[in-house]
């Protein structure tokens, strides 16, 4: 389940131009559902993503909150209840504050993050551990979850060309992890919901333990104004993941259908 995060709200040797949309692509009330599949057969869980308006001492933000959990067979022999948050700007998409408390077959965690982009600075509260620490981080740093919608907001789709890499600085728990993405070009898919003009990317990851290859994973996000994340695939080293989004609400652009099923 962590892996879906770092995949969806995730991004070498060229970087594309960044630049802000005239019009944002997501605002307060809009809500995403996933279903996860094992092997194309099991089904593994679910991941929902909400949009919501709040305050961060004072200032005006996005909270965004990302639950993930298992099902199914799979939720006997390996139980997972994720819960990642995070607070952006809602000028720059840049964010104040992150949390990431999970259990993943036992394994837990419960981290709270808080940037100060002033400085460059994260101060992590590992409140499992009760320590704390001040890390330098690169400028423009974003956290595992504003990524993907900072990238939704400022990625100049009409610049790509295939094969074209972006990147983003990125902090993850306590370290800067350099996040890269891989634009494969344009691809119509068929979902539930009908065929969908889309954009294909390859996030990079590490290859071992988990994934096959760097190049193990595979995103889609509709061709449209909102950037609407529609299916993730992940070859593991053993088996397959995949991810299709399966309910959305609250989208403030129009969801173009070329053809209902």
């Amino acid at each position: 389940m962590k892996k879906f995060y770092i995949i969806l709200f995730l991004i070498s040797s060229t970087t594309l131009n960044l630049k802000a949309q005239n019009k944002s692509a997501f605002d307060a009330g809009e809500w995403f559902k996933f279903e996860m599949s094992y092997s194309g057969f099991f089904k593994a869980g679910y991941t929902t993503i909400e949009v919501k308006d709040n305050y961060y001492k004072g200032t005006p933000v996005y909270h965004i909150i990302g639950k993930g959990w298992t099902t199914g067979a799979i939720k006997w022999f390996f139980k997972v209840e994720d819960r990642y948050e995070t607070y952006i700007d809602k000028k720059d998409n840049s964010p104040y504050k992150f949390v990431r408390k999970i259990d993943e077959g036992g394994h837990t965690k419960n981290i709270e993050i808080e940037f100060d982009k002033s400085q460059n600075k994260a101060f992590v509260h590992n409140k499992k551990k009760n320590t704390r620490k001040t890390i330098n981080t690169k400028s423009d740093v974003q956290d595992m979850v504003s990524t993907f919608y900072y990238l939704r907001n400022k990625l100049d789709i009409k610049s790509l060309k295939k094969n074209d890499e972006i990147s983003v600085n990125m902090f993850f728990d306590e370290e800067n992890y350099p996040f890269r993405l891989k634009y494969l070009g344009e691809e119509i898919i068929e979902t539930e919901f009908g065929n969908i003009a889309s954009l294909k990317f390859r996030p990079y990851v590490m290859a071992g333990r988990v994934f096959k290859e760097e190049e193990s994973l595979t995103l889609w996000v509709s061709n449209d104004e909102n950037k609407l994340p529609l299916r993730v695939k992940a070859d593991l080293a053993v088996g397959s993941l995949r991810a299709d989004l399966t309910a959305f609400k609250g989208l403030i652009h129009p969801f173009k259908i070329i053809a209902k099923p």
